[in-house]
């Protein structure tokens, strides 16, 4: 039997094409037949390793989950966007390569965001999700996410709606 060790810390700058890998492969996965296929490509394009290495460098809050060869997944994080809402905190982003989607790792790198909000000062936080990403709302839901909100994300013209998940 081998033993996985895995581990959960802040993005550095060698983390960038790591975590642009995970970027790319799972949006594919999440959002093909979902996003408008030139949108798709032309916002995983954006997110090479230089502009990841910008963001760290920028001092974007990325939470990485790294097996012991290669980064396997990624959540960004910070101050809630939407002041409608009562959450201090917000979870952008939360992505892993699919192949590690499923067992379990989702809900260790949520939570080790959810940390970084609080030790952050940031009580309560909200995670925007495509309502037609059925394994996304699956997930939030079942990590105890409340549904509060509605909205709408634009790509090339396709209008898309969009729910906001929260925690106090």
């Amino acid at each position: 039997m081998t033993t996985l060790t895995l581990q959960t810390r802040m993005a550095t700058m060698d983390d960038a094409f790591g975590i642009s890998a995970v970027h790319e492969q799972s949006w594919r996965a999440a959002y093909r037949g979902l996003i408008p296929h030139q949108a798709l490509e032309t916002m995983i394009r954006r997110r090479d390793p230089r502009w990841w290495a910008r963001a760290i460098r920028n001092s974007t809050r990325i939470v990485v989950l790294r097996n012991e060869s290669q980064i396997i997944g990624y959540a960004t994080l910070g101050a809630n966007r939407v002041a409608a809402l009562p959450q201090e905190g917000e979870v952008y982003e939360l992505y892993l390569l699919p192949e590690y989607q499923g067992v379990g790792l989702g809900k260790r790198l949520f939570l080790a965001a959810r940390e970084e909000l609080l030790r952050l000062g940031m009580s309560g936080c909200v995670v925007w999700v495509l309502e037609d990403n059925a394994p996304a709302m699956n997930f939030y839901s079942n990590a105890g996410g409340d549904d509060v909100a509605e909205g709408n994300e634009t790509f090339n013209g396709k209008t898309l709606p969009k729910i906001a998940y929260c925690w106090n």
